[in-house]
């Protein structure tokens, strides 16, 4: 038992608890910046430490350490420490400064990271609940608010019914199977003449499951009300790591236990992705609440990035792990604007308050038009070389159905991020926004800046995309 293996998920789970003392000890209302000082810290040291950790399996093959592993955690991290970075700046006013809510980041985030080294799939199991259940309390924070109640209501009636369905297909694939582990699941699968029909159901339940997690169609019901009602900081969170985690899981598994049944599974990812990206793309045309707006894009961005895992190849991986990457960095940066949305100390958030943006914050209104340009796949923007890498790998594999039915997509989704582009600069202005604050300023052009100049580190972020699915396609 090499225990080193998980030396990461170990510091970061003895930090929280740490961290959660301090809060306690600490009077009531002076505890909640130095808590999330510390767990800023405790997810860089964490960091470090998943960059060094060498690969391996341990805890009885039910934990594994690979490129793919360690792509993935870095991702996450990331997206929690940005995330964590914007909660700063309102936290008071988004009623959510309370040294419980960094702790609750930290451990949906050791979730997320258990997820993405899961050699089991009871492990994978573990991971996701630990993860989902510190994000339903997330969502209710602001307990005071009845948006906030309602959409952590939903999200947990939701999620504990997708978890129910996970976990029974789990159970079908361990009876049909005769193991939870991964490698154990690939030798039945590959050693079997006939595929069993019970099997096939439970990764048809599997994927439904996950799917829920991804907000993938016909699962999405969930994602507009619980981004609405949720505080804008944790909007950001669930919007990043969460799904970073559970395409981690999905690639996984997908392109291990069962990767030799991928003709059985192939055509159910391609109806899921092309429903995802087409529906994204329509229902957000007439939102006016901008958060909602996100909301539809995020289904509909999940969609391009299942093209990489309907190729069913490493090429197909790779693409779905760039797109990962840039969608993140300009999410995160499109959610700092949407913080940034107060007027007289009130958070709004109709597209229609953001008019005039142009003048009177023309820096941010700059930004907020960088990430929409990018979410539209326009060169040479982050976003553009996400779907051209994933496009590339669905044609080489000759899904040109797909393919197309996601080129199409991106020209009906242009129409509603040049739309807040043009809200900002060319409508009649609204009254002015509030100052912004430091933190959310540092997070808004930060990303900004990853977005604009991406094309300088495509090389090597393609490089670790790369290195990362060729550990699951050896």
């Amino acid at each position: 038992m090499n225990w080193t293996l998980a030396l990461p998920e170990i510091v970061l789970a003895l930090s929280g608890l740490v961290i959660l003392l301090a809060g306690v000890m600490q009077k009531r209302g002076q505890a909640f910046f130095s808590c999330t000082m510390m767990t800023l810290l405790a997810l860089v040291v964490t960091g470090i430490l998943v960059v060094l950790t060498p690969d391996g399996t341990g805890y009885g093959h039910v934990f594994v350490n690979d490129g793919f592993a360690r792509f993935m955690k870095v991702l996450s991290l990331t997206g929690a420490a940005l995330s964590l970075v914007l909660s700063v700046g309102y936290a008071r006013e988004m009623e959510i400064d309370k040294f419980e809510f960094p702790v609750l980041i930290a451990f949906s985030t050791l979730g997320t990271m258990i997820m993405a080294s899961s050699g089991n799939l009871m492990t994978l199991f573990v991971g996701l609940e630990l993860s989902s259940l510190a994000i339903y309390i997330l969502c209710a924070f602001a307990r005071d608010r009845v948006t906030a109640a309602e959409a952590g209501l939903k999200y947990f009636v939701l999620g504990s019914l997708a978890s129910g369905l996970l976990l029974y297909g789990i159970s079908l694939a361990y009876g049909f199977g005769g193991t939870l582990e991964y490698a154990g699941l690939q030798q039945a699968v590959r050693g079997s003449a006939v595929l069993p029909a019970g099997l096939m159901v439970g990764i048809v339940f599997v994927l439904v499951g996950l799917c829920f997690k991804l907000s993938m169609v016909p699962f999405h019901m969930w994602t507009p009300d619980v981004y609405q009602g949720a505080p804008s900081s944790v909007t950001a969170y669930m919007a990043g790591a969460p799904k970073v985690a559970a395409f981690a899981v999905l690639l996984r598994v997908m392109a291990g236990p069962f990767g030799s049944m991928t003709p059985q599974w192939q055509l159910l990812i391609e109806v899921v992705s092309a429903a995802s990206m087409l529906f994204g793309s329509l229902a957000a045309i007439p939102q006016v609440n901008i958060k909602r707006l996100m909301a539809y894009s995020s289904i509909g961005h999940m969609g391009y990035a299942m093209i990489g895992l309907a190729a069913g190849t490493a090429e197909g991986t790779r693409g779905t792990l760039v797109y990962l990457v840039t969608y993140l960095f300009m999410n995160v940066g499109a959610f700092a604007g949407i913080v940034a949305m107060r007027r007289k100390g009130h958070a709004v958030s109709r597209i229609s308050d953001l008019a005039g943006l142009g003048r009177s914050d023309p820096g941010l209104a700059l930004a907020m038009a960088v990430f929409m340009f990018s979410m539209a796949g326009a060169p040479p923007l982050a976003g553009f070389f996400g779907k051209l890498m994933v496009f590339y790998a669905a044609i080489n594999a000759q899904l040109y159905g797909l393919a197309a039915i996601g080129i199409i997509s991106s020209v009906i989704g242009a129409y509603y991020y040049v739309r807040v582009v043009k809200v900002m600069f060319f409508d009649a202005p609204a009254p002015a926004l509030d100052r912004t604050p430091v933190s959310v300023s540092f997070v808004s052009v930060g990303m900004g800046l990853v977005t604009v100049f991406f094309i300088v580190a495509l090389g090597p972020v393609a490089t670790a995309a790369q290195a990362a699915a060729g550990a699951l396609f050896r």
